[in-house]
């Protein structure tokens, strides 16, 4: 644990940005500027594919994969975001686990609100099984709204009468659109990425106008989870969204599902994309990695090439 570490990576997210609501395209250019500054991990390689009807970047080891797929949700608020822009989260899982992974483009708000984003995830997941993919070899991951993501594609796809994955991994996952968690107050001002007015801004561009809820939008206060696979919930004591994923670890073990929450101190939303430059960063991802191999099942499976 570096306190050096966690106190530069808190002073460098901290610089002034510009006051006020942010047009879309600011927080795009924005965003892809933040995240330029990530550390992608060497020895991985990638092309682009199509998973259901989006586009998607295909992320292998530069040596031969093992059999088994991580469907990756970027994050971004549903708002902003790419595969470009989660690359280093989504190249250090493939690094650490030897597993390829498909970082889908799904459609963002406000051309596309709810329920665009998680359509285009369940879509996904389709083709990944109509391709052959056994369920247990597919894992669902993401960040922030990613995370999110990964939470609603599964209800989504069991709702749909689909196999559910091997499992779940999330980052610092945005799973209640009510905004009701104690930690929605209790980090404010600790938190140096949101704030609430900010997360409604965005958050309304999503919504549009839709009841937040419901447990497609808020699942960690109104999903039922009965059947869902492991899962692994990794935040920061730093963020927000602290709750999100305290809430959504109670309501799983209250479903009777495997579920592990892993809360790091003193650090940020999504600090596993410091990786590299804060330990606690790598030393998530390889617990996140090790979560992933003790999941996935790769008996008797194959992949079939990508389109």
């Amino acid at each position: 644990m570096s306190r050096r570490q966690r106190a530069e990576i808190d002073a460098m997210v901290r610089r002034p940005r510009p006051e006020g609501p942010r047009s879309v395209e600011e927080l795009r250019t924005g965003f892809r500027a933040m995240m330029a500054e990530m550390i992608v991990p060497a020895g991985i390689r990638t092309r682009t594919a199509t998973l259901g009807d989006r586009p998607a970047v295909l992320v292998e080891p530069a040596g031969t994969p093992k059999a088994g797929t991580i469907l990756y949700f970027h994050g971004g608020s549903y708002v902003v975001g790419s595969p470009e822009t989660a690359m280093s989260l989504t190249g250090n899982l493939v690094t650490k686990t030897g597993f390829r992974a498909f970082s889908l483009d799904y459609r963002l708000a406000p051309e596309h609100p709810f329920p665009a984003a998680i359509e285009d995830g369940l879509s996904a997941y389709r083709a990944l099984l109509d391709s052959g993919e056994a369920p247990s070899a597919i894992a669902f991951a993401g960040d922030s709204a990613g995370g999110g993501l990964t939470v609603a594609t599964c209800l989504a796809a069991r709702d749909a009468g689909l196999p559910v994955p091997a499992a779940i991994v999330a980052f610092s996952p945005g799973l209640d659109m009510t905004r009701t968690g104690g930690s929605m107050d209790g980090k404010a001002g600790i938190d140096p990425f949101f704030t609430r007015e900010g997360l409604e801004h965005t958050g309304a561009m999503y919504l549009a106008g839709q009841d937040p809820h419901q447990p497609l939008l808020s699942p960690a206060v109104r999903a039922d989870l009965t059947g869902f696979p492991p899962m692994l919930l990794q935040a920061g004591t730093n963020e927000m969204l602290l709750d999100d994923s305290t809430r959504m670890a109670a309501r799983a073990r209250e479903a009777g599902v495997d579920v592990i929450l892993d809360v790091t101190a003193d650090v940020p939303h999504v600090f596993q994309a410091f990786a590299g430059v804060l330990d606690e960063a790598d030393e998530a991802l390889e617990r996140a990695a090790l979560f992933l191999r003790q999941r996935i099942s790769t008996k008797g499976t194959a992949h079939t090439p990508a389109s």
